[in-house]
């Protein structure tokens, strides 16, 4: 039902869509968590299922969509934590290509974000990032 938009998602800019059935509700060529973050802190009384599209599904992202209400998510790439995040929370997957986990832009360690969402709940990780983007003036 949504390769077809899967595909067009990964030609796009896009880093982050998500739908609500076929209808999309939320783009954004932001990178990392700050599109997700945006996602959740917009009102909305009624999150019906969401499908997410990232470009990244390391357990940060896994979290983060649990939290925006997520059903599904699609992405190109995905962590083994996220995998198991996902799974716990009933959350439908489909990934690409599965790493062990997501690394820094120099491949040289873990990613902060992802070391960091690792052991925790998603409303948990979801207060934390909030608390972590009120301090800092750098994106997440």
């Amino acid at each position: 039902m949504y390769g077809g938009l899967f595909e067009e998602f990964l030609a796009s800019a896009d880093a982050l869509r998500i739908y609500q059935g076929l209808k999309l509700v939320f783009s954004s060529t932001k990178d990392g968590l700050l599109p997700l973050m945006e996602y959740t802190a917009r009102p909305c009384p009624d999150r019906p299922d969401a499908v997410v599209f990232d470009k990244v599904m390391g357990n940060a992202a896994a979290l983060l969509s649990i939290n925006a209400g997520s059903k599904e998510v699609f992405s190109p790439v995905g962590s083994r934590p996220a995998i198991q995040t996902l799974a716990k929370y009933a959350v439908a997957y489909h990934l690409t290509k599965i790493v062990p986990y997501i690394r820094t832009p120099d491949g040289q360690a873990m990613c902060p974000m992802e070391k960091l969402s690792l052991d925790k709940t998603p409303a948990e990780f979801y207060a934390l990032v909030r608390q972590l983007t009120e301090k800092s003036t750098k994106p997440i």
